[in-house]
């Protein structure tokens, strides 16, 4: 039975976290290394906040522009020839408060600092 409801108004969440790992497939040798850089350097351009960690990156902002960088990513890599991209994106919401990526860390680290006393 179809569903009478009208979604077609539903708006996405207006900002997010989002974690993502790139993975080109097809590179000339093991290291991806040098994809992953040009990443970054286009992150740099996009002005939201970002940070690289040994299995991705971090990136936080409106939905729509989190989105669009890292489909912007993947038109990137394939642009400087590599044929495949696969990406595993874990994202977050809120809409009880506003809470950056770097908020998050300082609260456990100040959990862990606790423990040092």
């Amino acid at each position: 039975m179809a569903s009478s409801r009208d979604y077609s108004s539903l708006q996405t969440p207006e900002l997010c976290v989002a974690d993502f790992c790139l993975v080109p497939i097809g590179t000339p040798t093991a290291s991806v290394s040098k994809e992953i850089a040009e990443v970054q350097r286009l992150l740099a351009t996009c002005g939201l906040e970002y940070t690289l960690h040994s299995a991705g990156t971090t990136v936080e902002g409106p939905w729509d522009e989190v989105f669009k960088i890292i489909g912007q990513a993947h038109a990137l890599i394939h642009k400087n020839g590599i044929p495949r991209v696969q990406t595993d994106i874990r994202v977050g919401t809120r809409i009880d408060k506003k809470q950056t990526f770097s908020q998050k860390v300082e609260a456990v680290n100040k959990l862990l600092a606790a423990d040092k006393q």
